[in-house]
């Protein structure tokens, strides 16, 4: 029987999983060492870069690691083959994109409760980031959220710019100015009480 190399494994154990995992996830699954695998990713990432031609590319989002298509690609795929994202979190996606980077107090005070919910969701997707920043979580998109949504960028502020003007071709700018305005108002609100 043939040992594979741990490298290998966790390559096929990334692809078929579909979604993105931790090292120790990894470990877990593969039943080895966290080092071991820590060291064995680092070397598939270096792998994969070297790679001619390759359409994929493993990335690290928030600690979880995933193959994902790179984005000069994923413009050219049928729109068959590009990834859903569930419509409840729509709305929680299309204001972290728009105002990011947005606190999560913030996208809470927006959405409710449920706002947690969808975060996480989104962040174990890969489509965000969620990076501490006070008492709070500070949310930007991906390079993830750009090959699901299609945008030729993966720099932050021009998803932004991107996604802004996405918004105004769509028609969807009243849900997003009656979110500003809300935003706004919770501006106001802090700036008064310092």
């Amino acid at each position: 029987m043939k040992e594979w190399p741990l490298e290998v494994l966790i390559e096929a154990v990334l692809f078929t999983s579909g979604k993105s995992m931790k090292i120790d996830e990894l470990a877990e699954e593969l039943g080895y060492p966290v080092d071991e695998v820590t060291l064995s990713v680092s070397q598939l990432q270096q792998t994969v870069k070297r790679r001619r031609n390759s359409a994929l590319q493993l990335v690290e989002v928030g600690g979880r690691f995933a193959f994902e298509v790179k984005a000069s690609i994923a413009n050219h795929l049928p729109s068959t083959t590009k990834a859903e994202i569930p419509p409840k979190l729509l709305k929680a996606a299309a204001l972290i994109a728009y105002h990011q980077p947005m606190p999560q107090s913030r996208l809470v005070e927006l959405l409710g409760q449920k706002a947690y919910d969808h975060i996480r969701e989104l962040a174990q997707s890969g489509l965000i980031n969620r990076r501490k920043a006070g008492n709070t979580r500070r949310l930007t998109t991906t390079s993830r959220f750009s090959e699901v949504f299609g945008c030729p960028y993966t720099d932050r502020q021009k998803v932004k710019k991107w996604f802004r003007e996405k918004v105004l071709e769509t028609g969807m700018l009243d849900n997003i100015e009656n979110a500003s305005a809300l935003e706004e108002e919770t501006d106001n609100s802090v700036s008064d009480d310092d």
